[in-house]
């Protein structure tokens, strides 16, 4: 689990409830059924038009990411290029048939497999840009829609409130009425500007940091398979994968 996002989203909403708290507020003041369903309800309502079947699961998948990453282990990843360098250099390419079939990570199996079937260096390297560059513009996509979840739950907070103070207009004659639609009007904004800054926006940044730190393992992979095509050694192999570390 990635405790330092699990602290964030905790740390975010404690220190709003805590201020709340310190103005003299009750955490009840802040809880409204109506404005959390105009907000949450509208945001959803807004996202699903906005967008296809198949990026709306792949973005709900993604979110798990926020607590449990996907492991990007770069120094287990250059270790593993040199020990399949060092191998081809005495078995040949041949001798990786068999780490091929073993080996976990589709993306540097599908490489391996490349490798082993004489594929030239120039091939290897374009069929694998290719995977990559696909599924992270399509991870990108998904990490968006969240983004787009913080531009429309803001605005729905307005909305939220112009119906609340509507319900206070149209009821001016009637003041045990009035407490209600002020409230509603003033906690859907908080409602919308809330989820949208404290939520929806770093949601949408730590998925894209995730994204990148994961393409540029995949990027060293690729160079570190290259590069035993080519018949580099070893050592050369090791400081040309630091580079991506450092």
């Amino acid at each position: 689990m990635d405790i330092l996002s699990l602290i964030g989203i905790i740390l975010a909403f404690a220190a709003l409830l805590g201020g709340n708290l310190l103005e003299g507020g009750t955490l009840a003041s802040l809880f409204n059924a109506p404005a959390g369903l105009i907000v949450v309800g509208g945001t959803l309502a807004a996202t699903i038009l906005q967008t296809s079947w198949p990026l709306l699961k792949r973005a709900v998948s993604q979110s798990r990411w926020v607590l449990f990453p996907p492991f990007v282990g770069m120094e287990d990843g250059m270790g593993k290029v040199i020990d399949w360098s060092v191998k081809a250099r005495k078995q040949g390419l041949l001798g990786l048939e068999a780490v091929a079939e073993s080996e976990q990570e589709p993306f540097a199996r599908k490489g391996l497999q490349l490798l082993v079937d004489g594929a030239e260096t120039e091939t290897i390297r374009s069929v694998m840009e290719v995977d990559l560059e696909s599924r992270e513009q399509r991870d990108l996509e998904a990490a968006q829609v969240f983004e787009a979840m913080g531009g429309y739950s803001p605005t729905i907070g307005i909305i939220g409130a112009v119906m609340g103070l509507i319900q206070v207009m149209t009821n001016l004659e009637d003041p045990a009425s009035l407490g209600s639609g002020i409230a509603t009007a003033f906690v859907a904004t908080i409602y919308g500007v809330a989820l949208a800054n404290l939520l929806f926006f770093p949601v949408a940044n730590k998925l894209r940091e995730i994204i990148r730190r994961r393409s540029r393992y995949e990027d060293m992979m690729i160079d570190g398979i290259v590069a035993i095509a080519e018949g580099e050694n070893p050592r050369s192999i090791e400081l040309r994968l630091r580079g991506f570390i450092q």
